[in-house]
């Protein structure tokens, strides 16, 4: 760890700030294909983790779908220190491990999916649509948790991501890519997050 590096984990720690539970980070597919994108996220999983993150989501936009499979495959070679489900657009079944990845199932796409459940529930009988609650949505949802902050590089714009989930998140973007970030990057949004007053939408 650099110098600086050093000095923003101290500062964190003399702070004492409230650091999210739950953490995402949103890239794209054009990130991953550049060298050392993977080992990026290794390290990434490893910062989250040692600063107290219970889960961590990762979000891949995709713009072609038949890339989905080997970015898939490319999941299974990488060190990760906790369980990890890998997800695309195809599924359906929840993910539910510690560290869980999207490749190229959008926000738009996963919440029509779970609305179009629950209208076949409606229509063969097994649900009153007058009792249908957020919490419907959610039990359907590939992703249900609510990230407490969202992690994008590269751009000021969210790729579809998570749509249902991260409405009350805090957000959080720099224009550094991926392929350049590192722990510096990842201590400056924890310390940024620590300062917000979270407002739940009031």
């Amino acid at each position: 760890m650099g110098l600086y590096d050093r000095y923003l984990a101290a500062r964190l720690r003399f702070e004492d700030d409230v650091r999210p539970d739950r953490v995402a980070i949103v890239i794209t597919e054009r990130d991953l294909l550049e060298q050392g994108a993977y080992d990026t996220l290794e390290d990434a999983f490893n910062w989250a983790f040692e600063y107290d993150a219970e889960r961590v989501t990762v979000s891949v936009s995709v713009l072609d779908e038949a890339a989905v499979p080997t970015l898939k495959r490319q999941f299974d070679d990488i060190d990760v220190p906790r369980t990890i489900d890998v997800r695309g657009p195809d599924d359906d079944v929840r993910a539910d491990a510690p560290i869980q990845v999207s490749i190229g199932l959008g926000g738009k796409h996963e919440f029509t999916t779970a609305v179009r459940g629950l209208a076949e529930e409606v229509q063969e009988g097994e649900l009153d649509p007058d009792e249908i609650d957020a919490d419907d949505i959610e039990d359907r949802l590939v992703f249900p948790e609510e990230p407490d902050l969202v992690i994008k590089t590269g751009a000021e714009r969210l790729s579809d991501f998570m749509i249902w989930q991260s409405v009350y998140s805090e957000l959080y973007f720099t224009d550094v890519n991926w392929r350049d970030f590192r722990k510096r990057d990842y201590l400056r949004a924890l310390r940024e997050y620590g300062k917000r007053n979270r407002r739940y939408g009031r």
